[in-house]
């Protein structure tokens, strides 16, 4: 097993510990760039808990890209254009319904690892009418720091390659408007996902987001919860001993 291999198997049963609350059964996937051809992806039907790594396929960039940019027509074809990309021909594991929005994600945003899980606390905002406030504003200093002045908000849209496309299009719109590319993306009733350069950073990055999702939850309970101003959140994530406290959360140690 390679060392990157290794590192994505570590990181994924740490997300998938039962006490986070993260995944349960066959949720969530995880993925980690290889080289700029290719990538790992968690298999279909796999359990993040206790994975080894023999849950997860190798799979070209390229093909996958471009079911994005050309749809099938029929789903027997997407699948066999799937199966087509992985690097081991002789492996008959399935990459996950979602290799497409992975594929997607690790060129658009240059990152090198992504989480994607479907914790309680998250979901239970992600089926209610508070998903805006929850993606668009920032509640404390440390979400800012940590997941960004934002996060990404995507509707509901059907698991697989319909998801990449519309992902694709309001991560194209987070860049676009903010010059970097999202920490969090944010799914209506489905789930969370997110994105880093290192295992540590990914760690971060999800228990910070529910953090913040168990916070803004027993507000609403409490009363009206109340939100940083944009000026605030700015200055918060650009102040120098952030971005400094920042680049050590994302470090691995290496």
């Amino acid at each position: 097993m390679t060392s990157k291999l290794q590192t994505l198997v570590e990181m994924t049963r740490t997300i998938g510990k039962p006490e986070n609350d993260y995944v349960i059964i066959g949720e969530g996937n995880t993925s980690c760039v290889i080289d700029d051809d290719s990538f790992y992806v968690k298999a279909s039907g796999n359990q993040m808990n206790g994975i080894t790594e023999n849950g997860f396929v190798a799979v070209h960039f390229e093909p996958i890209l471009g079911l994005l940019d050309n749809p099938p027509e029929t789903m027997t074809e997407q699948k066999a254009i799937m199966q087509a990309a992985r690097v081991d021909q002789s492996n008959d594991v399935r990459p996950s319904v979602e290799v497409s929005f992975h594929a997607m994600l690790l060129k658009e945003c240059g990152v090198q690892f992504i989480g994607h899980t479907h914790p309680t606390a998250i979901n239970q905002l992600m089926s209610t009418s508070h998903t805006r406030d929850f993606a668009f504003k920032r509640r404390f200093p440390d979400e800012v720091v940590l997941c960004g002045p934002q996060s990404v908000l995507v509707p509901y849209v059907d698991p697989g390659l319909p998801l990449a496309i519309v992902m694709r299009e309001k991560v194209r719109e987070y860049i676009d408007k903010n010059e970097e590319a999202p920490k969090v993306i944010l799914m209506e009733n489905h789930g969370v996902i997110a994105l880093g350069d290192t295992p540590t950073e990914i760690l971060n990055i999800t228990a910070m987001v529910v953090k913040s999702a168990r916070i803004f939850a027993g507000a609403l309970m409490i009363g009206s919860p109340t939100f940083m101003t944009d000026e605030d959140v700015w200055h918060i994530y650009k102040r120098p001993d952030e971005i400094y406290r920042r680049s050590l959360f994302v470090d691995d140690g290496e």
